[in-house]
């Protein structure tokens, strides 16, 4: 993953478990998991995410992080 601007980037790497075409997926990366929903509104997206958070950076950091992915 980078962002746009080549100003940050990392390696990521996960398996999924669970995924239900056009409306959510489930997958686990490290000891962690993450599911991500996508809710139709109309003629808009709605993204959830929900995440395990890690224990070495305040969950809000790692929410904005998040975040910054989407945007």
């Amino acid at each position: 993953m980078e962002a746009k601007d080549g100003s940050f980037g990392f390696d990521f790497e996960a398996k999924y478990s669970h995924i239900v075409f056009e409306k959510e997926f489930t997958y686990e990366f490290g000891e962690r998991l993450a599911n991500v929903k996508f809710i139709n509104h109309n003629k808009q997206t709605e993204i959830v995410v929900t995440f395990n958070p890690e224990n070495q950076n305040p969950v809000e950091m790692q929410k904005n992080g998040w975040q910054a992915i989407l945007n």
